[in-house]
């Protein structure tokens, strides 16, 4: 079985891109269970539109408001509840978050955390460079643990800085599963010649 969460260490350290790339390595389904905002050009259109051998399943949850989830959801006079969550049937398959582990779906308190404890998946941490992401991704990584979830390993998003990475990775035990370069812009061409390289053949 082939099933992984994607979750970052905050909003915007590429995500979406990797979601992209690891389903286009693995020829897997692709679910995004909450979009909030930008339906025109959804994360899971993104996706879709980056790959070609990639099957997009729809959201649980398509929100108006680029906003926290459960800001979103109020918007819209919409209960999010932790059963909506049940993981499709299909192998294999990658599940993109939304934010980080400890953003709210609802108002009582509900989290991705609490989501991704309960469906006890493997999880993949996409970590980036910036003054705070060491410690964002050692928060992040120890929130995992705390809660028994197997972490995969982490990504590292953008070009390489050896003392954050080997702090992070010796502070965590985990192994880098890969580093996905920063683009100008994302293309299919640049997530097919990422989902190609061999380090997803071993690592994942």
């Amino acid at each position: 079985m082939q099933k992984y969460i994607i979750t970052g260490i905050g909003t915007e350290v590429g995500k979406t891109v990797v979601s992209a790339i690891v389903s286009e390595a693995l020829r897997a389904n692709y679910w995004k269970p909450v979009q909030a905002g930008d339906l025109d050009f959804s994360d899971s259109m993104k996706v879709d539109a980056w790959t070609d051998n990639v099957n997009i399943l729809e959201e649980r949850y398509r929100l108006k408001t680029p906003m926290s989830p459960h800001a979103a959801a109020d918007i819209d006079g919409i209960s999010i509840a932790s059963h909506d969550f049940q993981v499709p049937d299909v192998n294999p398959l990658v599940i993109e978050g939304a934010g980080g582990l400890m953003v709210p779906l609802n108002q009582t308190g509900l989290t991705y955390l609490d989501v991704f404890q309960k469906w006890n998946l493997p999880v993949i941490l996409v970590s980036r460079h910036y003054l705070g992401s060491i410690n964002h991704t050692l928060m992040s990584v120890d929130a995992l643990k705390q809660r028994g979830i197997e972490i995969k390993g982490i990504i590292f998003v953008g070009d390489e800085h050896p003392t954050t990475e080997s702090i992070i990775l010796k502070s965590t035990g985990l192994p880098m599963i890969i580093r996905i370069p920063m683009t100008d812009e994302v293309n299919k061409d640049f997530v097919m010649e990422q989902a190609k390289r061999p380090e997803f053949l071993y690592s994942l």
